[in-house]
């Protein structure tokens, strides 16, 4: 009988434990009402997710609050009723008078060989449902996008149709072979004749169709759809270019047409998720004319459009093409009514404390817009925490809104008639949900968070914010003097709290950034009994746009020394076990984690990656970002561009195969089979070239999985995995 490691039961029930705790995603809050004394109240409607391991599946489940308040501030609040858990639900919205509700629900085909999963959209009431669509057998499209890049459900300001994003509808294809049953057609019809329309097309039958790349592999061509309410009738809007890809829409003022970005997709599709940088634009459709009508420039990108409740105003974040991913963001404003565009924030180059740190968030909440139409709220990276922020559009004065509260991670998850809904979490703390009135104009730094939902602090866990300044022979010639952050957890009791041993994580991207709130691994691992450092280098967001725009160019050198420095100097300053060291990266901390322990063999005892960057020169022909591979080289990109052999010899210089003769640590690399921003051939190749040199490794192959190795599965089977191979390496 195979004998199991005396830490696996321990291991495996400290990861139930700390991943029971559930996340908070969206919430809404409902109508007005006034009670028979003369106070306010209104429901508060939250979703939550969480990870069921039996299961091996996320779910989604619902929470209901009540919050009374006497319009200045929060009388009384608290849980109506207990959790229900939400099945099936793929998008829900509800209407502007908060009546209705509008849900896109997917169900399973009844038998389960034969028939597919359908779509239906159905329509609530207070009590009951009132329509449901089956959008399957309809015919009109393919799948309903359910995603937060194109996808979106939107209610018209009558309440009589809604908005959604689809598949366009292929035309079904056959072989040239194919041999008919001269009987009875494949129509419904009682004429027994296939309709004209679903006539199959020979030679289609393996086209090759592009498609939006990592996580949205089944987005190719969308197209906006409308469903009349009253007719149960679907149309799909024309008058969209051919040129562009629809999405992120809603009805304009007067239901007069709709809004919506358009993304180019010439000369072929790039990947998008987290590609702030993808040239498009904001462009409005009439209705009756179905005429397409530019609102924005068109050589930027553009997303997160949002309609003031006055419906005068549309404000969205706006970035230059190419370059950086993400990147410290513009927020611009239309005029719906003088067609006039002005600038509210400019991009930031350098954060100061007092000043606004810039916007680097991948979206602006829903519903952001106070209910003046002038102020918005945003959330945004301020080196490494996070914070809630309101924006005055008209001054483009911004005020920190949690200036009082506790230092952490703070994300706006809606705001309507001013009340205001926040999630809020620490390295030690799993999300809470606060609620605030906005208070009015002038006045906004006096908010009184109150906490409607709150989750214990998890034991044992101590963190802090350390700032790290590069030395001088470390410093950007072109931009100088910039600092950087790093997140310390700790354990702060126990054996283990004396001197830990201590795992390095750097984050992705490179351009994302740790903001101080919950993350899994790092507190599970701190539990095991590690110190773990979560290293915000030069190129994290958050710290200014001089930060980001000084790595492309420098990987493998300006981040990698970054780390490096940040390592020296805490286990120099606390107190650490020096010669227990390993790293943990994914993506391009991945990078970072190969880089370091060829470039600094001697400090690293083991080292696990996920999905890691391993040969810059072999990824661009696989990738679904290939512009990543020129730019953060410090190349220029253009589709057309073929690399010549001097640009080739710089990919693979910068790269961390480079170095794979000097590793001596331990490697475990985590792939996941269906990844396209970093396929793991990228692993596979590092893999093969360590199993050459004699290097212990293993390697652990995900199936269903994509680049962030995100499934309930997978994500569990890999902390245990890394848990058990840093014990064993740093014993």
């Amino acid at each position: 009988v195979p004998q199991v490691p005396p830490r696996v039961e321990e291991l495996s029930e400290l990861y139930r434990e700390l991943s029971q705790h559930p996340g908070l995603s969206s919430a809404c809050l409902g109508p007005e009402l006034t009670t028979q004394y003369g106070g306010k109240y209104c429901s508060l409607y939250t979703e939550w997710s969480q990870r069921d391991l039996a299961r091996a599946e996320n779910i989604k489940f619902c929470r209901q609050y009540l919050i009374f308040h006497d319009g200045a501030s929060i009388v009384y609040s608290g849980p109506a009723g207990t959790c229900s858990e939400i099945k099936g639900e793929l998008l829900s919205r509800e209407s502007p008078s908060g009546t209705l509700k509008a849900v896109l629900r997917k169900v399973s085909g009844k038998d389960k060989e034969k028939e597919k999963e359908k779509q239906f959209l159905e329509v609530w009431d207070q009590n009951r449902k009132v329509k449901s669509i089956d959008l399957t057998a309809l015919d009109k499209h393919g799948s309903v996008y359910d995603d937060d890049q194109f996808g979106c459900l939107a209610w018209s300001h009558s309440e009589t149709h809604l908005l959604y994003v689809a598949e366009k509808k292929r035309p079904k294809a056959e072989s040239f072979f194919q041999s008919k049953a001269p009987e009875m057609g494949t129509s419904e019809e009682d004429t027994g004749h296939p309709k004209k329309e679903d006539a199959a097309v020979k030679g289609e039958q393996f086209v090759y169709h592009e498609d939006w790349g990592e996580t949205l592999s089944t987005c190719s061509v969308p197209v906006l759809c409308i469903l009349d309410i009253e007719g149960s009738s679907i149309s799909v809007l024309e008058g969209i270019p051919e040129h562009l890809s629809p999405g992120q829409a809603f009805w304009s003022p007067e239901d007069t047409g709709v809004v919506f970005v358009g993304w180019w997709h010439e000369p072929f599709r790039l990947g998008l998720r987290h590609c702030t940088n993808r040239r498009s634009a904001l462009f409005y459709v009439d209705l009756t004319g179905g005429k397409c009508e530019l609102l924005s420039e068109d050589t930027k990108a553009v997303w997160s459009p949002r309609l003031s409740p006055d419906s005068c105003r549309i404000v969205y974040l706006e970035n230059n093409v190419l370059g950086p991913h993400q990147q410290c963001s513009r927020l611009r404003m239309y005029d719906w009514y003088t067609k006039h565009t002005s600038t509210v924030l400019e991009v930031v180059p350098r954060q100061e404390w007092g000043a606004f740190p810039g916007i680097y968030c991948g979206a602006l909440p829903g519903m952001c817009w106070a209910a003046d139409s002038r102020r918005i709220l945003l959330d945004t990276a301020q080196r490494s925490q996070q914070d809630v922020f309101v924006v005055d559009t008209a001054t483009g004065s911004t005020t920190l809104l949690t200036a009082d509260g506790p230092r952490g991670s703070w994300s706006v998850l809606t705001i309507d008639r001013d009340l205001l809904v926040a999630r809020f979490s620490t390295p030690s703390c799993p999300p809470v949900l606060k609620v605030a009135i906005l208070p009015a104009a002038g006045h906004e730094a006096q908010a009184q968070w109150i906490c409607l939902q709150d989750a214990p602090p998890v034991p044992n866990i101590s963190w802090g914010i350390h700032t790290l300044q590069p030395p001088p022979e470390q410093e950007n010639p072109q931009y100088g003097a910039l600092d950087f952050d790093a997140i310390l957890l700790r354990p702060s009791e126990g054996p283990a709290a004396k001197k830990p041993p201590l795992v390095v994580m750097p984050h992705g991207g490179p351009h994302s950034v740790f903001t101080a709130g919950w993350m899994l691994y790092p507190a599970a691992l701190c539990r095991v009994g590690f110190a773990v450092l979560l290293v915000n280098y030069r190129g994290s967001l958050g710290f200014g746009q001089d930060s980001v725009a000084s790595l492309p160019g420098n990987v493998g050198t300006q981040d990698v020394h970054d780390v490096q420095l940040c390592v020296e100097r805490v286990l120099r300053e606390e107190a650490l076990d020096a010669s227990r060291v390993a790293l943990v990266g994914g993506s391009h901390g991945g990078f970072l984690a190969c880089h370091l322990i060829g470039q600094f063999p001697d400090t690293y005892r083991a080292c696990v990656v996920r999905n890691p960057v391993v040969n810059i020169a072999s990824m661009v022909a696989t990738t679904d970002i290939p512009d990543w591979c020129l730019t953060e080289t410090g190349l220029p990109y253009a589709p057309d561009a073929l690399p010549d052999p001097a640009q080739w010899t710089e990919m693979l210089h910068k790269s961390p195969i480079r170095y794979v003769d000097r590793v001596r640590a331990p490697v475990l690399l985590m792939l996941g089979e269906d990844d396209l921003r970093v396929p793991p051939k990228q692993g596979l190749e590092y893999y093969r070239a360590l199993k050459a040199r004699g290097v212990p490794t293993r390697l652990l192959w995900y199936p269903g999985n994509n680049h962030a190795l995100a499934g309930v599965e997978a994500e569990a089977d890999g902390f245990m995995n890394i848990a058990l191979w840093l014990l064993k390496h740093l014993e």
